[in-house]
């Protein structure tokens, strides 16, 4: 009798947890302001095959929609500032802005525009345009929400992490840096609040 009313207990904080849980997926549909203090963009590079480098871009600005209930609608709209690479080398990023790599007086706007999500609420597929060294090219991002929420201000907000892996070569960054770095991996750490 004990396990039978245990089991029912069970059951019922199984179905109200699923219940609140539902409710707190579904919050509305909004548009949001990336908040560049608590959002990155970051890339990572094999050096000659035997360690990872790593940088980020410091200025980038944007935002997203993002409605739960219908996580088609999903879009994100970046631009960046290629000249603020950052690889914490002072000589190493005057050599990323020059013509043999971002070449950022030639090409002074990069960015990603999204075309369409394929997914659900938590995670899925973000396809879109990156634009990079002059060149436009469609790219798929592995997306992820990572939460989303009141903050203690008052306001609301919601963040994402996407990863894609790039050749370079597509986008008309061919300088040799052996065939360990032909490839990168960029990261979007995005947090967006609520307008």
């Amino acid at each position: 009798m004990d396990i039978m009313k245990k089991t029912r207990r069970l059951g019922l904080g199984l179905v109200l947890g699923l219940s609140l849980g539902g409710m707190g997926a579904t919050a509305p549909a909004a548009d949001y302001e990336i908040d560049p203090a608590h959002s990155f963009i970051e890339f990572r590079i094999k050096h000659l095959g035997y360690s990872w480098l790593y940088g980020r871009f410091n200025r980038f600005s944007g935002g997203f929609s993002h409605d739960p209930a219908d996580p088609s609608a999903n879009r994100i709209s970046v631009s960046i500032d290629p000249a603020s690479v950052d690889t914490n080398h002072a000589e190493r990023d005057k050599h990323l802005r020059n013509p043999d790599f971002l070449d950022v007086e030639k090409y002074p706007d990069a960015g990603f525009e999204s075309t369409k999500y394929t997914g659900d609420a938590e995670s899925g597929t973000l396809d879109g345009m990156l634009t990079l060294h002059g060149v436009t090219k469609p790219i798929s991002l592995e997306l992820r929400k990572i939460g989303e929420g009141k903050d203690p201000w008052g306001g609301y907000r919601a963040g994402f992490i996407g990863t894609v892996t790039l050749t370079r070569g597509d986008f008309g960054i061919s300088y040799n840096l052996g065939p360990a770095s032909e490839t990168m991996e960029l990261e979007l750490g995005i947090e967006g609040i609520r307008k």
